[in-house]
C-alpha cells in the first residue's frame, strides 16, 4: 500500500465504504461503474453498458493495482486514501498472464509459483498459486495448453459456482450489502 494511502487512513479513520464503481473484468481491465451504470445491471452477467467504462489512464490503473487487496472476508477492494472501494470481479481477483517458458504473472505484475491448474465446465483455466487464484487471461489460453500437454501442468476439474468458496473470494461486495 502506498504511503499517502497510509497516510490518509491515519487522518480520517471513518471514511464510508463504497460499493459498485470499480469492476475488474476476466483480462485484468478496470471499469468504472458510475450510477447510470449500476442501474443497468450488474458488473458480471450484466450487459455491456453495465460494466461502466474502461479506465485508460495508466498512472491511475498502476495506483489502483498497488493499492488492490482483500479483506478478511474475501471482498476485494481498491485502498483510495481513506476510502475503501470495493471491487466488482466479472471472474476472478487475479488475471493471470503467462510467459513462453510458462513463467506466471498476475495482471498486477507480481510473479507467481502455480500450485494446482484447474478448468471448469465453460473450459476456462485457472491457476492456484502462492499468491493467489485467478484465471488464466484469453490470450494465454495457447501457451497453457502447451504447458499442459508438456506435462509440466497437470489439470484438474472443478466447478465454476464452488471457486468463489474454494478460493475465499467474493465476485460482488455489493451485492451482500443488500442482505
Amino acid at each position: 500500500m502506498d504511503d499517502i494511502v497510509k497516510q490518509a487512513l491515519a487522518k480520517w479513520p471513518n471514511v464510508p465504504d463504497c460499493y459498485g464503481w470499480l469492476g475488474l473484468d476476466a483480462r485484468g481491465n478496470w471499469f468504472m461503474r458510475d450510477d447510470q451504470a449500476q442501474a443497468l445491471g450488474p458488473f458480471n452477467g450484466g450487459t455491456l453498458a453495465s460494466k461502466g467504462s474502461q479506465l485508460k489512464h495508466e498512472k491511475l490503473i498502476d495506483f489502483i493495482q498497488r493499492n488492490f487487496e482483500a479483506d478478511t472476508q474475501g471482498q476485494w477492494f481498491f485502498q483510495n486514501g481513506p476510502q475503501r472501494v470495493y471491487v466488482e470481479l466479472e471472474a476472478t481477483p487475479l488475471i493471470w498472464r503467462l510467459g513462453d517458458d510458462f513463467s506466471v504473472h498476475d495482471h498486477l505484475g507480481r510473479p507467481a509459483t502455480l500450485l494446482n491448474c484447474l478448468m471448469d465446465e465453460h473450459g476456462h483455466l485457472y491457476l492456484h498459486t502462492n499468491t493467489g487464484f485467478g484465471r488464466v487471461h484469453t490470450m494465454d489460453m495457447h501457451t497453457a495448453a502447451d504447458a499442459i500437454e508438456q506435462g509440466n501442468w497437470s489439470l484438474q476439474e472443478a466447478l465454476a459456482a464452488e471457486l468463489p468458496n474454494r478460493f475465499a473470494y467474493v465476485c460482488s461486495p455489493k451485492s451482500l450489502q443488500k442482505k
